[in-house]
């Protein structure tokens, strides 16, 4: 048995034909060149960060600071840096917990809607959300706040402002992300409990086990690896401004400097500055602290998540 073992140890690996694997790299193409050219090319163009952007000088023509990092200090030093930093962490680490869990919820449940036609109605409701603009999103929300028009207000008999009031959006952003984006990342649970061998389903009803037995033991251990992947993916828009989208944080509360207490991000609140200022240095050294620091992260979560399950980490 030893020898055979070291025998088939020793047998040369098979090398799959170029012209085998050419109609898959076809396929990646168009990825990975869209890829290159949003995330790779730019690349160079974070030196800005620690120069005096001049626009008629161009990137390289441009002169350094004096100090290096003096495009840092616009954030680290302002006033509101700490507040929008604790609002850009505390949504994220929302949206990871509520998005997560409401997703997985409702791609079991839709799994069990047998009929063809209830489950594809329910699931075109549940992805009609994720393909409406933050626009949109901004004017039935509107719709429903407004203070003198709006069908709370209305069917409550009472005046909130809700668009004066930080407190009401702390509870309305999470809401509304979950609302917008529980049903995109549903379907994404849902082809992976597609995935699993029927057979488990069959044995385990065989032994007598419930509905809600083989969830807990068959259909949650095995879709743990794409909750894992998903929520390290998640990991590195932590420190972005908002959920990985800021402009639902500009858009909802319609910019109101009454709610910058709840809904300022780093994002919104770099936005603002550069379109007020017009300082291209400090908006892009903000951004290569939030990549960094998001890069940091991920790291982080990768190493600690391979300690829980070997098999569940990115690389």
């Amino acid at each position: 048995m030893k020898s055979g073992k070291k025998q088939l140890q020793k047998l040369p690996k098979k090398k799959v034909p170029f012209k085998r694997q050419l109609p898959f790299y076809i396929m990646m193409a168009p990825g990975l060149i869209l890829v290159a050219v949003l995330f790779y090319l730019p690349l160079p163009g974070l030196i800005i960060a620690f120069k005096n952007f001049n626009p008629v000088d161009g990137i390289w023509g441009s002169p350094w600071m004096d100090p290096l990092l003096k495009n840092f200090e616009f954030f680290f030093k302002s006033d509101t840096a700490l507040k929008v930093t604790v609002n850009t962490i505390v949504y994220n680490v929302l949206e990871i917990v509520l998005v997560t869990g409401g997703a997985v919820a409702l791609a079991i449940a839709l799994n069990e809607i047998r009929g063809k036609v209830s489950s594809t109605i329910y699931k075109g409701a549940i992805l009609l959300p994720y393909f409406l603009s933050w626009v949109v999103a901004q004017y039935i929300l509107f719709s429903l706040l407004s203070v003198d028009k709006g069908i709370v207000n209305n069917a409550l008999g009472t005046e909130i402002q809700w668009y004066s009031e930080p407190i009401y959006w702390r509870f309305i952003m999470p809401l509304a992300y979950m609302w917008k984006n529980i049903g995109y990342y549903s379907v994404l649970y849902m082809a992976a409990i597609a995935g699993i061998n029927t057979d488990y389903y069959e044995a385990a009803q065989l032994d007598g086990a419930t509905k809600w037995q083989q969830i807990r033991h068959i259909t949650l251990p095995l879709i743990r690896p794409t909750v894992l992947v998903l929520s390290l993916l998640w990991v590195g828009k932590l420190f972005n401004g908002g959920l990985g989208d800021w402009y639902g944080f500009f858009n909802l509360p319609n910019n109101s400097g009454a709610l910058y207490a709840a809904t300022d991000v780093i994002d919104t609140y770099v936005y603002r500055a550069l379109s007020t200022l017009g300082d291209y240095g400090m908006s892009a050294a903000v951004g290569l602290y939030q990549a960094l620091v998001g890069f940091v992260l991920v790291m982080i979560a990768n190493k600690l998540t391979k300690k829980v399950d070997p098999d569940g980490g990115l690389f």
